[in-house]
């Protein structure tokens, strides 16, 4: 093995420097501390000048910037190795890093959960080419759960080896979607050492065919997996029967690869971490990293939570301060958009809008723009929470809480990568959670993170992942699978009385009634996407099926890119969607109706006065009709009725009985019963993202007077995924402690008879 000359690389590591994946040089990060310093705290002082923002500023704290906690290099990483990391500018790794590497390469299995822009890709890639460089046929396969994230991994991975001498470095190929099926082939007859892929093509092109990819799988010595909160709820207990079905593929090759999994900071990542894999893990949770000074502001708008927003924005991008504003919905960013784009100017040029739903080139070149500083800002959801490189961000702005504390620092981590001052805004909506986050800044600046909850044996995931696990290899009653999981074993039985799996000739094997089923299984469990087309048929956008009935419609306001679209069809058996171009003044939003029966109650307790269940629920949704609300002032203009399909899913939930004394109580007051406890309702659901990470779309509920099967009153909330993906579970855990939290939000409130900070819900079908 061999080292080439560092003068070849001179050109590299000086743009190695540069690269936003690389730790900063500390000459760079100096550079960027003093452009952003002044230009930061000028922000923040005309930010208290300003009439409307000066008196709402509830808090303005700075947060220290924080030096790193740094080892040797460890004597047992390779020469080649050394030199590689000195040509990227490090000298030695984090405490984090050097701590997980250590684990990884005794052969345990390692989660890190370790704040963003940590230095995590480290700990993955040295074990995985100092295991190449000492045994040529060592494999490793990466999962990212992005396609953006793929691209720059293997940039950046291609990037870090090339200092080796070419024979020594391992080939490194990327498996996605868009691969061509001549690439595929080629991928398989002549298998790469180290292959990115995601986890959708691990589910539908390598399981099913293992046979094809067993170059790679049988020398198989370390599976990657990034972003390991991100699978959580329906995603992630898809994922952990993904993984039980690639422990059995790797089985049959003979292959037992150690697991490097890299999380964000969350409350639970050794539980998460075995949950998904199903094998003990080691954590590593205390960083060693740096970070820059932090300045955090919450404000109380008095003006529109919107305008608020813009106005920040628009400051910052002329103080030429890169920004990011989180919004809480796919439709909140279009809108914002819109405004945006009526403003015109400087902040229409230098911003737009990013999204899911958007084609996957108009967010690439979104990507590309911010990266290379065509763009000065961006509005966005969720979507680019995560590690996507688009350069080093200023500022960060969030239109709302985010629902857990886990990703309002996702979200803040986002601004100062470089090690740059930064500044991070929360601008309150008018929503309980937010307003409680504003009275207890605590919650985010000192709580501890939510636990990532998942659920693998739900039902319905267990049936569709034991058909694909059949098609794969026949399930044998005396595999561990089966042997130590009498519920899945149960479930395989019932599956074979139904006729979708079938026992061998010889007896003792399952095998799939269909040849291809995991072509029927989504991985994200929102069924296959809706395509919008225009008047040419042009696709211009997608939506999965769930949001297709809410926000697609006959009569709705589709927002996409900035633009407005009236639905002018909803075609469900192309399952398409037919829009037009629009312009008006008003958004629309759905009005649904809904039923709940009670199937099975797992357990009960009492609780201050009445009695808490957690059990199986069938829940009945149908979306009735729909109201056109004023952009501005979000007036109701009017309500317009719609004959759509109901939705119709098992679920688990828990439900509040109310004693019959306490509603005759308050009816003899002359107060409304019915909407008291409907309020109560949306108090518990908007706090239950304090207790578990989840968002108010992964939940439902329901308030019924009298319950036909209960003859009593009742509040219910249950998991909004058929099946249940163990959020209802959690919540009656902690019951007690959801409850309390409830009435100190509700009794907290200044209003007299409910407002938006306490109990109106700003995803209520009922219109609140």
């Amino acid at each position: 093995m061999g080292i080439l000359s560092p003068s070849v690389f001179r050109v590299n590591t000086l743009f190695s420097i540069l690269d936003t994946s690389k730790r900063p040089c500390l000459l760079t990060c100096a550079f960027l501390c003093s452009l952003s310093m002044g230009q930061i705290e000028g922000l923040i002082s005309s930010l208290e000048n300003m009439e409307d923002i000066a008196g709402r500023i509830v808090l303005k704290k700075a947060i220290p910037k924080r030096g790193p906690s740094l080892r040797e290099i460890p004597p047992y990483i390779s020469q080649e190795i050394r030199f590689v990391l000195e040509l990227n500018g490090i000298q030695r790794l984090y405490s984090h890093q050097e701590e997980a590497i250590e684990k990884v390469l005794s052969g345990r299995d390692c989660t890190v959960s370790t704040p963003t822009a940590s230095g995590k890709s480290l700990i993955y890639n040295i074990p995985v080419i100092q295991r190449y460089l000492e045994d040529r046929s060592s494999k490793a396969l990466y999962l990212f759960p992005l396609k953006a994230l793929q691209q720059d991994q293997l940039k950046n991975l291609r990037f870090f080896i090339s200092a080796l001498e070419e024979a020594d470095q391992p080939r490194v190929e990327l498996l996605d979607g868009d691969t061509p099926q001549s690439r595929r082939r080629r991928l398989k007859a002549s298998p790469p050492d180290i292959l990115i892929t995601n986890p959708d093509m691990l589910h539908l092109s390598i399981l099913p065919y293992h046979a094809s990819w067993s170059g790679i799988l049988r020398g198989l010595r370390f599976v990657v997996i990034d972003e390991v909160h991100t699978y959580r709820g329906i995603m992630g207990s898809n994922m952990a029967w993904v993984f039980r079905r690639l422990h059995r593929i790797l089985d049959h090759y003979g292959a037992h690869p150690n697991y490097i999994m890299c999380s964000a900071t969350i409350g639970n990542p050794e539980e998460l971490s075995k949950q998904l894999i199903g094998r003990d893990v080691e954590v590593v949770k205390t960083s060693g990293s740096p970070s820059g000074k932090r300045f955090v502001l919450f404000v109380e708008p008095s003006l529109s939570p919107v305008t608020t927003c813009l106005t920040v924005l628009e400051m910052a991008i002329r103080r030429g301060l890169k920004t990011i504003v989180y919004t809480q919905s796919r439709k909140l960013t279009e809108l914002v958009g819109i405004w945006i784009s009526q403003k015109g100017g400087a902040l229409k040029r230098a911003v737009r809008v990013y999204r899911a739903g958007l084609l996957p080139e108009e967010r690439r070149k979104i990507e590309e723009e911010l990266s290379n500083g065509t763009l000065l800002g961006v509005v966005s959801t969720s979507a680019l929470e995560l590690g996507i490189d688009v350069g080093a961000l200023d500022c960060s702005i969030l239109l709302g809480y985010p629902g857990s504390i886990m990703a309002t620092w996702q979200r803040w981590g986002r601004a100062g990568r470089k090690l740059q001052d930064s500044l991070v805004v929360l601008i309150a909506q008018e929503d309980a959670l937010d307003h409680y986050i504003l009275r207890h800044p605590e919650t985010i600046l000192e709580g501890t993170p939510e636990a990532a909850i998942l659920n693998p044996e739900n039902p319905k995931i267990v049936e569709r992942h034991l058909e694909c696990a059949a098609s794969e290899l026949p399930l044998r009653f005396s595999e561990p699978l089966l042997r130590d999981a009498p519920v899945i074993l149960e479930k395989a039985n019932e599956m074979l009385s139904r006729g979708i799996l079938v026992e061998s000739h010889m007896g003792g094997e399952l095998l799939s009634q269909r040849r291809y089923p995991q072509r029927l299984v989504d991985l994200r469990g929102t069924g296959q996407n809706f395509r919008i087309v225009d008047s040419k048929e042009t696709t211009i956008g997608e939506i999965d099926e769930v949001r297709a009935m809410k926000e697609t419609h006959p009569g709705a306001i589709y927002l996409h890119g900035g633009r407005q679209f009236e639905v002018l069809e909803l075609d469900l058996a192309r399952r398409c969607v037919k829009v037009r171009p629009f312009k008006g003044d008003y958004f629309t939003r759905p009005l649904t109706d809904k039923e709940t029966i009670i199937m099975e109650e797992y357990e009960s307790k009492a609780l201050f006065g009445a009695w808490i269940h957690c059990g199986r629920l069938k829940v009945k949704e149908v979306v009735v009709g729909y109201e056109k609300r004023s952009i501005k002032g979000q007036r109701v203009l009017g309500r317009f009725p719609l004959d759509l399909p109901p939705n119709v899913f098992e679920t688990e939930g828990i439900w509040i009985v109310i004693p019959s004394g306490c509603r005759h109580s308050i009816e003899r007051a002359f107060l409304h019963f019915m909407g008291g406890i409907h309020a109560i309702e949306h108090a518990i659901i908007g706090v239950m993202p304090l207790f578990v990470l989840c968002d108010r779309s992964d939940i439902g509920g329901i308030s019924q007077v009298i319950h036909p099967q209960l003859k009593e009153s009742v509040i219910f909330v249950y998991d909004g995924v058929p099946g249940g993906i163990g959020l209802s579970k959690e919540a009656f855990r902690v019951s007690d402690k959801l409850v309390k939290k409830t009435f100190d939000v509700i009794s907290g409130c200044e209003c007299e008879l409910g407002c938006p900070l306490c109990v109106h819900s700003p995803k209520c079908g009922s219109g609140n």
